[in-house]
């Protein structure tokens, strides 16, 4: 079972083709139209939706520290509370490219968009994974 970054990698790297990891960071928000209920359980770290703020690809080797990844999504100037994360699979021994990337990492922001996050690893700030839902 995967419960944080360091066993994420040690996984991917276990895999017979190499892998490229694609991230997603999401915000914790609440709708403008929130009731009374949702404001006070949103302000208790329940509730909300998460939405997409920043996305992108890496191969292992470009991500192999959870905190240099965490510094890197700082210089974009986007707040995020989670990120999640799914793996990509190579072929014949080869990585997948960024160029490769751009639909399923398209797909993975639209699914999780509509809420559909069930295929994907949340981490926290910290490199933990966590239970949603």
């Amino acid at each position: 079972m995967i419960s944080s970054y360091t066993d994420l990698l040690k996984a991917a790297d276990a895999e017979a083709n190499p892998q490229r990891l694609l991230f997603v960071f999401c915000r914790a928000e609440l709708p403008d139209d929130a009731s009374e209920a949702e404001k006070a359980a949103f302000a208790n770290g329940e509730g909300g939706a998460l939405t997409p703020v920043v996305c992108v690809d890496k191969a292992l080797d470009e991500v192999s520290d959870f905190e240099a990844l965490v510094e890197e999504s700082r210089e974009t100037g986007q707040a995020w509370d989670v990120v999640f994360v799914a793996a990509m699979s190579g072929r014949g021994g080869m990585k997948p490219s960024s160029d490769e990337a751009q639909q399923p990492l398209t797909m993975m922001v639209e699914s999780i968009r509509l809420g559909h996050i069930g295929n994907y690893l949340p981490l926290d700030r910290s490199g933990q994974a966590v239970a949603l839902g």
